[in-house]
């Protein structure tokens, strides 16, 4: 169970590096929102999926990405349970989107939110991996 920890953290902690050169590139347009939106769908799957794995090794079973984030806050493995539940429902938006502002609202959000709560999560996991 611990390897498949790691595996999910390593997995992980590409994905947002992605999303993070990708959020730093100078020159925005949709094209560019496109991908951000795409890198960002991606790590949250990631994200998620790494604290469920790391819930069972604690003993949690947890079956949807709104339940391991409950379970996640709960256990202070994140510390703002809210913005991680408009996350989800802007990824879960993100399937759905044709509307060029909602992107940009996304976006914005990505950027100026979730981006953060991505590398705390991925702080946290830092140290949980060097202990496990």
């Amino acid at each position: 169970m611990k390897e498949r920890i790691f595996e999910k953290y390593k997995d992980y902690k590409n994905a947002l590096c992605r999303l993070i050169e990708a959020l730093n590139l100078q020159d925005i347009n949709d094209v560019i929102i496109d991908g951000i939106i795409q890198r960002f769908e991606f790590t949250f799957e990631l994200s998620w999926k790494l604290m469920k794995e790391y819930l069972k090794h604690e003993g949690i079973e947890v079956n949807s990405p709104r339940s391991t984030i409950r379970e996640a806050f709960s256990i202070g493995l994140i510390e703002n349970g809210d913005k991680w539940i408009s996350m989800l429902t802007d990824r879960n938006k993100t399937s759905h989107i044709y509307d060029e502002d909602e992107s940009r609202e996304i976006y914005l959000s990505i950027k100026n939110i979730y981006a953060d709560e991505f590398k705390t999560l991925l702080n946290k996991f830092d140290e949980i991996v060097k202990g496990l």
